[in-house]
């Protein structure tokens, strides 16, 4: 499981298009967005967090990593 801060997000846009840009490198993961608290929790992909964490920035939303919740 992967976590991200991202600061951006403020619309159900933008979270089709972060979960567009996850699911795009990692069609299998299950991307879970708190609006209110700017997470995204990406559960179920293969992939290292910067290579996710890329996919969000080039979607055009600035994303600091978190460490893996337990």
């Amino acid at each position: 499981m992967h976590r991200f801060k991202v600061e951006k997000m403020g619309c159900g846009g933008c979270v089709k298009c972060v979960t567009h840009a996850v699911q795009s490198i990692e069609p299998n993961a299950r991307v879970e967005v708190d609006l209110r608290a700017k997470l995204v929790t990406v559960s179920g992909a293969g992939g290292p967090a910067g290579r996710i964490a890329q996919a969000i920035v080039l979607a055009g939303y600035p994303t600091e990593p978190l460490l893996a919740a337990a």
